[in-house]
Parts: structure tokens; C-alpha cells; sequence
């Protein structure tokens, strides 16, 4: 009798594992664009590219059941004119909300230590409208 409840119970572990790995899903890779945006995302992380900044998504990225996410990486501004070859970025911790809905993802960055946020919504698989910095 003990050892069918123990494998009951490893049965709906496994279960409830199996339910909550098909729930997520990961984002398109390829292309996303918008206005001063554009993101690609790669089997297990993104890039972004804003008119003077840049960043990365770090890990696989994956929205629960409903198309939401929360992902963290990297943000750095850029700015004009030349750069120091010796020169370090300075890279800022940031946090990448939002959701995708078919081919439409909105997205919120908010930088570590400042309640500023900026969002952008861009489209599956069109080239973001970046004007870099000079």
C-alpha cells in the first residue's frame, strides 16, 4: 500500500511539471522591430538596439501561458563622437516586462536604481527604425 501512494504522488509531480513546462513558451526568435527599437532574439538570449543605447536579454526567454514575460539583462547608452579604445561600458542591470501577443510584443525597460520606464512595441520578423548616435 506504501508504494502505491509514492508512486502516485511521483506521478503528480510529474504531472504538475509536465503542465507548467507546456504553459511556457519561448519568444520567435529572429527580428523585432519598432520605433527606435530592434531586437534579436537567439535560442537563449536577445540584443537590443535603441538610437544611443544598446542591451542584452540574458537567458532563455520564456512567457507564461498568457504571452507575459519578465527578463533581466544589461542596458547601455551610448552617446556621440569618438570612444576611448581602452574604454569599459558601463553596463546598467535592467528589467525587460511586457508580453507578445501573436506577432505584436510590447516592451518595458526599467533600468536598476531609477523608476523611469520606457516602452516600445514592436512587430515579428520588421526591421526596427534605429537612428544611432553620432
Amino acid at each position: 500500500m506504501c508504494c502505491g501512494k509514492a508512486t502516485f504522488v511521483l506521478f503528480l509531480g510529474l504531472l504538475v511539471m509536465a503542465m507548467t513546462v507546456m504553459k511556457q513558451q519561448r519568444i520567435a526568435t529572429g527580428v523585432w522591430g519598432g520605433q527606435h527599437i530592434q531586437i534579436k532574439v537567439g535560442a537563449n538570449s536577445a540584443t537590443i538596439e535603441y538610437d544611443c543605447a544598446n542591451g542584452v536579454i540574458d537567458g532563455p526567454l520564456i512567457v507564461d501561458s498568457d504571452g507575459n514575460f519578465k527578463l533581466h539583462g544589461t542596458h547601455h547608452m551610448e552617446r556621440g563622437g569618438p570612444v576611448r579604445a581602452d574604454a569599459e561600458p558601463r553596463k546598467i542591470p535592467a528589467t525587460y516586462t511586457g508580453s507578445v501577443k501573436g506577432n505584436t510584443m510590447t516592451l518595458t525597460l526599467k533600468l536598476a536604481g531609477s523608476s523611469d520606464e520606457d516602452t516600445f512595441t514592436l512587430e515579428r520578423g520588421k526591421e526596427g527604425k534605429v537612428v544611432k548616435c553620432r
